[in-house]
């Protein structure tokens, strides 16, 4: 006789599994346990089979008898229901974790871990707030592959509204690489973000170069940093920074275990490079060599080679333009202005740009091209260091002879303290 819901609910357990037949092999299996599941056996290519449809009463003897006619409508067209079963759970669980994956916030995060691999990890957290916070918040719940250039636009736009233009810039950019990551592992098809440029909806930026003095004023200004009266570790660290055009946040970072005296080299990890991609060589003229060993004189640790008032910390970033302004330059020369001066002069002068743009270390925009770059042209570089070098002399000397400044020195002990 067929079941019915009458008799599968006063059915009770026993101590061994027993079951309870409908028809056309469908029947309740009850367990021990109490538990009572359906089953439908049935013959595929000669062989007994049996295939589980679910659990009474989530799956009613009616749902369980619809099921166990689809069951047999496959068999009608030489379909096995137990394979058939088997494939559709592994499409439906194919899906379930391709759309999990495919939310532009999971592919930003398996980029994001890519990509902060090699960086600083102050940077990196920096990163992870901006993206967090600007980015994500707006279309991290969206598909990646339905998200269209108008909503990375409103993105940008929102962030920009916050007077964060910058970094609605820098949005921008962060989200075209997750797209571009996101094709690369066939995870979206296109990149909308490239669609357009963040002039093309963010308001213009006025771009002001930073404060240097022109090639005639350069003489007196190397004068006056021969003859300043402040600490001579801060008058060291001027004249380092005119001979090397290293950042003010590189040099006065510098330790001295990076140098190396003998090759003539200051290595630089990339950890202390704007933008963490490459490290840096600087080849060091005579006169660099000359300017450390007088510094080496003046340390404070054996660490730090511009300590701070406390030694275990390097000495400040506004020590250097502080030492400018009292010298009368205020407004008119900072700490980078060195950098725009002997990129300016050593192309008057004939000298490859290339090797200027390598030893300015402007970054590339490919990582890879970065990291091989870095010991690139190094010979040429030397040999262009050291004209550097000769040129400031001849710059220094053309300031004695024309300066009217006479500076009575203090002692180096009144100096220091």
């Amino acid at each position: 006789m067929p079941l019915s819901d009458g008799k599968i609910r006063t059915a009770k357990r026993k101590e061994r599994p027993f079951k309870l037949a409908d028809e056309h092999g469908l029947y309740l299996l009850v367990t021990p346990a109490g538990g009572k599941l359906w089953r439908y056996k049935f013959r595929f290519e000669g062989r007994e089979k049996l295939l589980s449809l679910g659990a009474y009463p989530v799956l009613t003897l009616s749902s369980a008898r619809e099921a166990q006619m689809e069951a047999r409508r496959m068999l009608s067209e030489g379909l096995d229901p137990c394979a058939e079963k088997s494939e559709s759970k592994r499409r439906s669980q194919t899906n379930s974790a391709t759309d999990v994956l495919n939310r532009f916030e999971d592919v930003a995060w398996q980029w994001f871990k890519k990509w902060k691999t090699d960086k600083n990890k102050k940077y990196v957290e920096d990163s992870e707030t901006r993206l967090k916070d600007g980015i994500l918040l707006r279309i991290g719940d969206r598909p990646i592959d339905e998200i269209q250039a108008p909503e990375i636009v409103q993105m940008i736009l929102a962030i920009e509204a916050r007077g964060a233009s910058d970094v609605a810039r820098r949005a921008h950019q962060t989200a075209s690489h997750i797209f571009r990551f996101g094709i690369a592992h066939g995870l979206c098809r296109q990149n909308p973000a490239a669609m357009f440029k963040s002039n093309d909806v963010l308001k213009a930026v006025k771009t002001e170069n930073f404060a240097r003095v022109e090639r005639s004023e350069l003489p007196t200004l190397l004068y006056k940093m021969e003859h300043y009266r402040g600490s001579p570790l801060t008058r060291l660290a001027l004249k380092l920074m005119a001979l090397t055009f290293l950042r003010t946040s590189e040099l006065i970072k510098g330790e001295w275990s990076e140098i190396d005296v003998k090759e003539a080299r200051w290595d630089l990890p990339k950890e202390k490079m704007k933008g963490h991609r490459r490290p840096q060589i600087v080849p060091l003229s005579r006169q660099s060599i000359a300017l450390l060993e007088e510094l080496w004189v003046y340390r404070k640790n054996d660490r730090w080679m511009f300590p701070g008032e406390r030694c275990n910390e390097c000495m400040s970033n506004m020590t250097l333009l502080n030492a400018l302004e009292r010298m009368g330059y205020k407004g008119k020369m900072t700490g980078h202005g060195y950098r725009g001066v002997a990129s300016t002069l050593l192309h008057e002068n004939g000298f490859e740009h290339e090797h200027i743009e390598l030893q300015l270390a402007h970054v590339p925009g490919n990582d890879v091209s970065a990291a091989y770059n870095y010991a690139k042209y190094l010979e040429p570089r030397r040999k262009m260091m050291q004209w550097w070098a000769d040129y400031l002399d001849e710059m220094l000397e053309e300031g004695k002879a024309s300066s009217s400044i006479r500076i009575k020195q203090r002692p180096v002990a009144a100096a220091l303290s």
